[in-house]
């Protein structure tokens, strides 16, 4: 019994310390290329588009009233 449980810990402790280690490897990874990606960034800045101000688009009181209506009717039929 003593030896099932020592290798379900050994099993368990390997699991472990792989993903740990793994986890570390990607931690140290992510910062690399961020420093990577931020020295690239300042040799290639991306050029900012310059768009007009989107236009705003006014609903009609005809499609408002219309939603109203809707909106009680459906209230008046469902509860």
């Amino acid at each position: 019994m003593t030896e099932v449980l020592e290798q379900g810990l050994t099993v368990l402790s390997i699991g472990f310390s792989s993903v740990f280690v793994f986890l570390c490897i990607l931690i140290v990874a992510m910062g690399i290329q961020a420093k990577v990606i931020a020295y690239l960034n300042k040799i290639f800045p991306v050029a900012v588009a310059e768009s007009a101000a989107p236009k705003a688009i006014k609903a009609s009181d005809d499609s408002e009233v219309a939603i109203a209506i809707a909106c009680a009717t459906l209230k008046q039929n469902h509860g």
